[in-house]
C-alpha cells in the first residue's frame, strides 16, 4: 500500500511533537485536520493498522479506540469510509431531484 495521500496532508510538514501530544493538547492538533482534503485516507490508515498513537484523520487515540471496540468486524475501514463518503454525495443529489 502506498502512502502518496501524505504529501498532500495539511500536516505534511509539522513538527512530529506537536502531532504526537497528550491530553487536552489532542483538540488543538485535531483543528489542523479539519479541512484537509486527506482526512479519510490519514484515518482509515490509523484504523486499518491500528495505529495507537497521535492524532489521525482528526480523531485522537481514544477515540479511534472506541470506534473499533464498537466496529470489531470492520476488515478494511477504508472500504467502509469510502463507501460512506460516495453515499454521502449520492444521497443528497438523490433527494434535491426527487423534489
Amino acid at each position: 500500500m502506498t502512502n502518496a495521500w501524505t504529501e498532500r496532508g495539511v500536516c505534511r510538514g509539522a513538527d512530529p511533537d506537536l502531532l504526537f501530544v497528550q491530553g487536552t493538547a489532542q483538540n488543538r492538533v485535531k483543528s489542523i485536520c479539519s479541512g484537509c482534503p486527506v482526512r479519510l485516507e490519514c484515518l482509515a490508515q490509523a484504523l486499518d493498522e491500528r495505529i495507537e498513537w497521535g492524532v489521525w484523520g482528526g480523531m485522537t487515540e481514544r477515540e479511534r479506540r472506541a470506534l473499533l471496540r464498537r466496529r470489531p468486524t470492520v476488515r478494511s475501514w477504508r472500504r467502509l469510509l469510502e463507501a460512506a463518503r460516495v453515499a454521502e454525495y449520492v444521497a443528497p443529489a438523490s433527494v434535491h431531484a426527487a423534489s
